[in-house]
């Protein structure tokens, strides 16, 4: 099905790979269509859980998603996104499935990110878990030999009950937004060499601006990747006129 996120749309739809997850998504979450003002599309894959993806991202767990992107590719889209950024462990296997852009997560942002700062300066990430954040999926997008300071989420009960661990599915947004906030602002703070900021899981593009404010340096995300895929696979005319 075909969502359409702002008035002025056009062109062919962005696809999105979805986690199954039933709490409510806010605006800025890449699962509420109203993030976009270009066209998405939904592709839901049953049974896959954060939980199962953090702890269990085994070759079983790859089929159905592998099904999934083949799936959007076959209704249109010009680019996929993942809709949770662990799903990094499983980027060349999808991007090999598929004959169109491809991009898990906002980590493969992370060497992009390193390159427009200074030589002593590093890229903050903050992840959903950082236990749960492995070797293999650094190394699935190219990031595992980047200067990172890596703060995680798994300790705030708001986020570990509801997201992580699955427990309920009604969320206290503003509980969420203080443990989000606090937690990147808390990595700042500690590490004063963090040139930018890397927003890994897709539940805290809705407070980046918020963090922004907190930290005065540059904050991307999902929704920042998402956005520069799809002005590169829908370009059009520019229609300025002529300097005299």
């Amino acid at each position: 099905m075909i969502f359409r996120g702002g008035p002025n749309v056009y062109g062919v739809p962005i696809g999105i790979l979805g986690l199954e997850t039933y709490y409510a998504k806010l605006p800025g979450h890449v699962k509420n269509a109203s993030t976009f003002d270009y066209p998405v599309v939904y592709k839901i894959v049953q049974g896959a859980v954060v939980e199962k993806l953090l702890h269990s991202p085994d070759t079983t767990l790859l089929a159905p998603f592998i099904e999934a992107v083949r799936e959007l590719e076959a209704e249109g889209v010009s680019a996929i996104v993942g809709s949770c950024g662990f799903l990094a462990a499983f980027q060349e296997e999808l991007a090999d499935a598929v004959n169109i852009p491809l991009f898990t997560s906002s980590l493969m942002l992370v060497p992009l990110v390193s390159r427009m700062l200074k030589k002593e300066q590093k890229v903050g990430v903050v992840t959903a878990s950082k236990c749960g954040l492995t070797q293999k999926h650094l190394c699935a997008v190219g990031c595992q030999d980047i200067s990172m300071v890596i703060a995680g989420m798994e300790d705030m009960p708001e986020f570990r009950e509801v997201i992580l661990e699955n427990k309920r599915i009604e969320l206290d947004g503003e509980k969420l937004q203080n443990e989000i906030v606090s937690v990147a602002v808390s990595m700042v703070e500690n590490n004063q060499d963090i040139g930018a900021v890397v927003l890994e899981c897709t539940e805290m593009p809705v407070y980046a601006h918020l963090i922004q404010e907190r930290i005065q340096r540059p904050v991307f995300d999902i929704i920042t990747l998402t956005n520069m895929v799809c002005a590169a696979s829908m370009r059009t005319s520019f229609r300025g006129t002529m300097p005299r």
